[in-house]
């Protein structure tokens, strides 16, 4: 399917009218000639006159039989962005729904980015916010797009590999996750004409080799198909269609074969007047040619996520020729062509209604993480990922039908259910047996989510989870984790220092004097200040310092180190759950890798600059150089419902014998622990040294798995070291 581009303002108000009788062209015509006037005197890079542009765009918007509004939308997009024109002016002559239409469309062209994708990524942002609150503004964009990649010739090389790459990545996917193949098969083929010309050319000159041939067998089997289904009184129109370049190319990349091997080159399409009568034409055709077995597709019982319905069959034909059937209802025919635009006219400007609605459920979603995604390109990434997925339907206890992307796990499914499910996700069923959160979901699979109260989320699940919903989401739960923990702790070591300070702890945590130092320190709440001490970016003593000042309460302590509030950096490590610090577990904290500490040695916390609460061993070789500085150091003891993996040293002298190595790494695997590292050097007096890396459960796992190397025939010595790299 290709559009007619119009030459004129009359052609696009005849091809409005011929849709929409009742039209009021006349706001049509206004545009354009606003549109005319704007951009007097600009030029397309290929030579003709600016406004060629919007009037094709708006050509193609009346293709796709939009609204007034939109389509005078249409002819308007770019006046924001290359001409004075300004929104008030457009809200005054056209009114707020198509002033607000072309805001949404206007790129960001005032902004100075660093880079064209940061650009790209804020535009797209953009565009994708608009489309949460009108979905007419995707429609305009793509026609937009779809006419800039028609004209794509007159710009440079590396101009039109850019926007061909952009195109292919984010606005083909786009259409077709909003149900409009004509425009995804046509931006594709485009894309590839540019992308990857050779093969393009080359793939252009093979198919139209074969093409009176191939013509000619679509219409002996059209024919014998209309006969037989004419002969069962089942009303049908067939036609042929052959497949879009870039979909050929698709095909022979992802069977890894030439294009000889590909057979179905053609599908046969028939259009039928009722669903069941879909189903009594599938039956016919497989009454004359054979299905292949596996090659066939309900999407009438289970839509496409982007409201596609059809029956796919391939058969066998003459000659042994592969052919594929699709099979639909004129309704079923007009959406899959269009898209959520198919029935535009009989919404309510600007919403989705119904199945419509599915459609955008995603965006919306986007938004809602908004803020969470604080930078573009990571929402760029997010939107790639979403668009390019391949889905699997899977059913709930309910008979519900869920639609996951493919690789999709059940921490996967309990996210895109709800948040708070996924958050207390502890395991799940599928078809009625118990499966690792890590399953790989599959089409058909009854999927039963199990939950807990008292579950949380775990760092690993990261590792494994497909869908940016759930990443995000187990993103953003720690972020707000890490956050409460930085406020108790905070909070404790104030309390901690008020009192060695001898100052009153309630009298000053809750006084105004803390909300002016807050403020000093560029803090909009106390709470934001405290949680810069449980960060360790700024130390407690420097906070406490400040009230005893009687000349200038808001004066800065200087700090000692030389170092400003403002130099420090957040923990490179924040490890929670493994000590309590005043009776409270899962606090922020990191073990340090001088002594790596093990539960069941004994440890003492000290406050570092810009590292936050660090845990030593008592007897750490580093501990005694900073007893000097007792103001930061605070009582922890371990949290015993924690077990490790702990890492730690191991230092082993063996005599020089062939497969002590392997002895010994036996022997530390029978104690079921890992090594993360292991090094041998060997001495002149027949001797060497085995240094390894251990992950132990507690110094209790540490002396069995030393026990069980000293039993090693060989073994001179085994024994724990601090600080081995």
């Amino acid at each position: 399917m290709s559009v007619v581009h119009l030459t004129d303002i009359e052609q696009l108000m005849e091809q409005v009218v011929a849709y929409h009788p009742e039209a009021d062209t006349s706001l049509i015509r206004r545009a354009y000639e606003y549109s005319v006037k704007a951009h007097e005197g600009q030029r397309r890079q290929a030579g003709g006159p600016y406004v060629e542009h919007p009037l094709a765009v708006a050509g193609i918007l009346s293709f796709l039989k939009l609204d007034v509004q939109a389509i005078a939308a249409g002819l308007l997009h770019d006046t924001l962005e290359d001409t004075v024109a300004t929104r008030e002016e457009l809200e005054k002559e056209f009114g707020e729904d198509v002033a607000r239409l072309v805001e949404g469309v206007t790129k960001i062209g005032q902004i100075s980015f660093r880079t064209y994708e940061e650009k790209q990524a804020e535009n797209f942002r953009k565009m994708v916010l608009s489309m949460a609150d009108d979905i007419r503004v995707v429609f305009i964009k793509l026609a937009d797009r779809l006419h800039n990649m028609q004209t794509l010739e007159a710009l440079s090389d590396e101009r039109r590999q850019k926007i061909a790459q952009e195109t292919m990545e984010i606005y083909a996917p786009l259409a077709n996750r909003l149900g409009m193949s004509w425009i995804k098969q046509e931006l594709e083929d485009l894309c590839f004409q540019y992308l990857q010309p050779e093969a393009c050319s080359l793939l252009k000159l093979r198919l139209a080799k074969r093409d009176d041939e191939r013509q000619a067998y679509m219409q002996s089997l059209i024919q014998v198909a209309q006969e037989v289904l004419a002969k069962a009184e089942l009303p049908a129109k067939i036609d042929g269609r052959p497949k879009h370049l870039f979909s050929i190319y698709q095909k022979m990349e992802r069977r890894s074969v030439s294009f000889d091997e590909i057979y179905d080159l053609t599908a046969i399409r028939i259009v039928t007047d009722t669903k069941m009568n879909c189903y009594a034409v599938l039956g016919l055709i497989h009454s004359i040619w054979p299905p292949v077995p596996g090659r066939f597709k309900d999407y009438v019982a289970t839509p496409r996520s982007n409201l596609y319905q059809s029956l796919h069959t391939t058969v066998v034909g003459p000659q042994g020729e592969y052919v594929e059937f699709q099979i639909r209802t004129a309704e079923m025919h007009r959406i899959n062509e269009y898209g959520v635009a198919a029935h535009w006219l009989y919404k309510e400007p600007g919403k989705a209604k119904g199945r419509d609605e599915e459609v955008f459920s995603w965006l919306r979603q986007f938004v809602e993480w908004h803020k969470d995604l604080s930078d573009n390109r990571q929402f760029m990434d997010s939107v790639k990922l979403d668009l390019f997925h391949d889905v699997v339907f899977v059913f709930t206890p309910k008979g519900e039908v869920r639609e996951v992307p493919v690789g999709s796990t059940p921490l996967d499914l309990a996210y895109a259910i709800h948040t708070e499910i996924g958050d207390h996700c502890v395991g799940a069923k599928i078809n009625g047996k118990l499966v690792p959160l890590r399953y790989q979901l599959h089409s058909g699979d009854m999927a039963e989510i199990l939950t807990s109260p008292s579950q949380t989320p775990h760092r690993g699940w990261l590792k494994f989870v497909q869908t940016s919903r759930a990443k995000t989401k187990i993103k953003h739960w720690f972020k707000v984790e890490e956050q409460k923990r930085a406020l108790e702790l905070g909070r404790r070591l104030l309390e901690q220092e008020f009192r060695r300070q001898h100052l009153p702890v309630g009298e000053f945590l809750n006084s105004e004097r803390l909300m002016s130092m807050a403020k000093v320190k560029g803090c909009e709440t106390v709470d934001e200040l405290i949680r810069l001490v449980g960060f360790g970016r700024l130390p407690p003593d420097q906070v406490v310092g400040l009230f005893k000042e009687e000349t200038d309460p808001l004066a800065l302590v200087p700090d000692p180190s030389g170092l400003s509030v403002s130099s420090l950096k957040p923990p490179a490590l924040i490890h929670g759950g493994v000590v309590k610090f005043g009776g409270v577990k899962n606090v922020l904290m990191q073990l340090s890798k001088c002594c790596n500490p093990v539960p069941g040695e004994s440890i003492r916390g000290y406050i570092t600059r810009g590292r936050g609460l660090t845990i030593h061993a008592v007897d750490c070789p580093n501990f005694q150089s900073l007893e000097w500085d007792q103001n930061r150091l605070v009582e922890v003891e371990w949290d015993g419902e924690v077990e490790g993996p702990y890492a730690v040293d191991v230092s082993v002298l063996t005599l020089d014998r062939p497969g002590v190595l392997a002895k010994v790494s036996s022997g530390i695997s029978r104690c079921h622990a890992n090594i993360t590292k292991a090094e041998i050097s060997t001495r002149e007096d027949q001797k060497a040294v085995l240094d390894f890396s251990i992950e132990v459960k507690n110094t209790a796992h540490l002396e069995l798995i030393l026990q069980e190397i000293q039993r090693v025939d060989g073994i001179l010595s085994a024994k724990r070291v601090r600080g081995w790299q």
